[in-house]
């Protein structure tokens, strides 16, 4: 498939991409991530790897718009937790900060 990353025309394939990646070691996910064999890799380091640019090079829409196309699953941006509620105890207690034990130097 043909697709133009960074102003750049590649020819993709499919295979081409998972063989590429294999033996690589996925960073940790902070954004858009891409399914490719067993492993998630984020989207900016496939297109890295794929394209022999840096990833300040292109976008990663560039990359997934390309990916999508190729027939990997491409998962969106993963939503933050959120803190779980402390209860009126626990904010009572973390408001006080840490006890005084017997032996600390006053």
């Amino acid at each position: 498939m043909r697709c133009v990353i960074a102003r750049f025309p590649f020819e993709l394939v499919k295979s081409e991409v998972q063989q590429s990646m294999k033996g690589i070691k996925p960073e940790p996910i902070t954004g858009e991530s891409v399914v490719i064999g067993r492993r998630s890799y984020p989207v900016k380091q496939v297109g890295e790897v794929i394209t022999r640019q840096d990833r300040r090079d292109f976008t990663a829409f560039e990359i997934t718009r390309a990916l999508t196309r190729l027939g990997f699953t491409v998962h969106p941006v993963p939503a933050p937790e959120e803190p779980a509620a402390l209860s009126p105890l626990e904010t009572a207690s973390a408001l006080l900060g840490p006890a005084a034990t017997a032996d600390a130097p006053q």
